[in-house]
């Protein structure tokens, strides 16, 4: 494999000289410019990408830090992200935190090392002062961490009224909410828009937290059959919704005829188990064509018309709603 020694020896020039055409900084003149560009033809020589990011400062990669890689929802979304940033003649780097502070602290590194040119962050994270001091453009997607650093986040408060508001106009009175996490933002915001509708129609409902990754489906069966007057269930995610369908199920109730069900995120499984199923749906591609967009402009260090972005989401209705 040639190296940028060969091509300075081929073409009588200095390293230095065959940096500044390579990396198109500084003066060369057009003879001496196609001497290089020829010895690196004939040698077929590869520039070292990272060395090239160390001499630019300018490394044409964007990180995106998710969470979990085996959510349905961050995997489509992660899609979206990585054909825009592609199209864009950037690079993206995935880095999967596992909500483990040890795998932050090490990409935190890694960040700093790779000289990345920006990160959409869209991990849990108690460690944003650490992101700041990157001094590199940042973008959320999902959270709101600091009025500095601008995001972009669906309208979850709205995504729970609107399931509330078709649970209560189908006739339900009696209503379980299976939520994630309950300190996360997503899932408070979720909790308070679907409870802001109940509270004023009087109608009865409780909420369990249950792991977005990986719900227990025992203990929604346990929940569902424990309470065999529910006649609705809203679920924070459409895989809690699979679940509680399958448990619904083995309690032998119908769906939705004796109880609705909607779920939350509207991914590709939703409309291939029957019933297929109603849900809120958020828009990944305005999400993810918004982060990078935004990340775009902090990079050109252009001006930006709206520092935080929440992006509406909407009822899907299928078969398990009247």
């Amino acid at each position: 494999m040639s190296t940028i020694k060969d091509v300075a020896k081929k073409a009588h020039v200095s390293v230095a000289t065959v940096s500044r055409v390579i990396n198109s900084k500084g003066y060369v003149n057009i003879e001496t410019r196609q001497m290089v560009l020829d010895a690196v033809k004939e040698l077929n020589y590869v520039p070292n990408e990272l060395a090239r990011s160390l001499f630019q400062k300018k490394s044409h990669i964007i990180a995106v830090l998710v969470p979990h890689l085996t959510s349905y929802y961050f995997a489509e979304l992660l899609d979206i992200i990585e054909d825009l940033v592609v199209n864009l003649d950037y690079r993206l780097m995935v880095c999967n935190s596992h909500d483990d502070p040890e795998k932050e602290s090490k990409y935190l590194k890694i960040f700093d090392q790779y000289n990345i040119d920006g990160l959409i962050l869209i991990a849990n994270t108690h460690r944003i002062e650490d992101y700041k001091k990157l001094e590199i453009p940042i973008v959320e997607i999902d959270h709101n961490l600091s009025e500095e650093i601008p995001s972009v986040t669906s309208n979850n408060y709205l995504g729970g009224k609107l399931a509330a508001e078709k649970l209560v106009n189908g006739g339900c009175k009696k209503i379980i909410h299976f939520r994630g996490p309950s300190d996360l933002v997503t899932v408070k915001e979720r909790t308070e828009g679907f409870k802001s509708v109940l509270k004023k129609r009087n109608i009865h409902n409780f909420s369990y937290d249950l792991d977005f990754i990986t719900p227990s489906g025992e203990e929604i069966e346990n929940v569902i059959l424990s309470n065999p007057d529910c006649d609705g269930i809203f679920c924070d995610s459409d895989v809690m919704a699979i679940h509680a369908i399958q448990a619904l199920k083995i309690a032998r109730r119908l769906v939705p005829e004796e109880v609705q069900v909607i779920g939350f995120d509207n991914i590709e499984l939703a409309q291939i188990f029957k019933p297929y199923l109603t849900t809120i749906s958020q828009d990944r591609e305005k999400i993810g064509s918004y982060a990078v967009r935004t990340l775009m402009k902090l990079i050109n260090k252009e001006d930006l018309e709206q520092v935080h972005h929440k992006i509406d989401v909407t009822l899907i209705e299928r078969n398990t709603t009247k």
